[in-house]
């Protein structure tokens, strides 16, 4: 096999999981590596062998670049955090007695679809091993957490006419995890 078609069906075996620009930043590398093994004095092909042989296997290297994904961590965060703004939205709404809201039981059911389907991405996200399909996880959860934040905020600002302590506690926590997940988000789709 000569150097070219080594590094060539390397670095296509890595961009078929991974992002083009850590392709690109790994090509790098592994065309700094073939080099420095040229002025080592080994032959082309052999200095091809011992540049991909220093770099791993492809599956070491997406495995490690998706435990360090921002997706992953993203994903771990806002699950670890979940419970702690859902308890609090149950305080707001058992206080707010939102059993009594004129809310049709279709929206109820959407929205709990809704934060199923989240808490699936997220899982999907923090404990998946490719990490295209964390990333795409990852950032289909940010989008929905912030579509649910959003709502439950509307939600009680339409529903609730006097505003009580668990649920200026409830908007706050929403309104911290709204802000955590656009930053996360950003790094998610640039990561």
């Amino acid at each position: 096999m000569s150097q070219a078609s080594l590094i060539a069906d390397y670095l296509t075996v890595l961009s078929a999981q991974l992002p083009a620009p850590l392709v690109e930043e790994l090509a790098d590398g592994l065309d700094e590596t073939h080099q420095h093994y040229l002025t080592q004095g080994l032959t082309p092909g052999a200095a091809a062998c011992a540049a991909v042989a220093e770099f791993g296997e492809p599956q070491v290297i997406v495995a490690a670049f998706t435990r360090l994904s921002p997706a992953r961590h993203a994903a771990r965060r806002l699950l670890a955090a979940g419970p702690v703004v859902g308890g609090c939205w149950a305080a707001a709404l058992i206080t707010g007695r939102a059993w009594t809201w004129p809310v049709p039981a279709t929206v109820r059911l959407l929205f709990g679809a809704g934060l199923i389907t989240v808490i699936g991405l997220l899982a999907a996200a923090a404990f998946g091993r490719r990490y295209l399909s964390a990333r795409r996880a990852g950032a289909v959860a940010c989008a929905g957490i912030t579509v649910l934040d959003g709502v439950m905020l509307i939600a009680v600002v339409l529903a609730i006419p006097v505003l009580i302590w668990p649920v200026i506690l409830a908007a706050a926590a929403s309104a911290a995890r709204l802000t955590f997940t656009a930053q996360a988000l950003r790094a998610v789709l640039t990561g």
